[in-house]
């Protein structure tokens, strides 16, 4: 019985985990598109929406949360309140979309897209990343 098993566990110990997934959430506040595994984008997404949760409110006590949950990384804990939050003001939650993209060549692991929901040229960017 799995009773009480949240997450998934994905291979890795807690550390190594919590360290992709913050590095994963600054690459995708970089970049604001990121292609991953499949179950990897499905268990970071609530981690970025709680991040883009807390960087609507914009005060200090959110910037220093966001600034632990970023490992102190100030440009895209700048990047994420100023840039990123403002544009989902009006939007009361599912700030990213995920897009299944087929599987990789190696060992046929399912890969997805994971994207901000209002991130521009759709059709283009999806094309660029699939040709890499």
């Amino acid at each position: 019985m799995r009773h009480g098993f949240s997450k998934r566990r994905l291979n890795r110990t807690v550390e190594h985990r919590k360290s992709m997934f913050r590095s994963m959430a600054c690459s995708l506040v970089e970049h604001e598109r990121i292609k991953t595994t499949l179950p990897k984008a499905k268990e970071l997404r609530p981690i970025i929406e709680k991040l883009v949760t807390l960087a609507r409110a914009d005060t200090l006590h959110a910037r220093r949360l966001l600034l632990s949950r970023l490992h102190n990384n100030k440009a895209m804990s700048k990047k994420l309140c100023k840039e990123i939050a403002p544009r989902f003001m009006n939007r009361p939650g599912g700030y990213t979309r995920i897009l299944k993209a087929g599987f990789r060549y190696g060992d046929a692991a399912p890969m997805a897209i994971i994207e901000f929901v209002n991130h521009s040229n759709i059709n283009n960017d999806s094309k660029a990343i699939e040709e890499k």
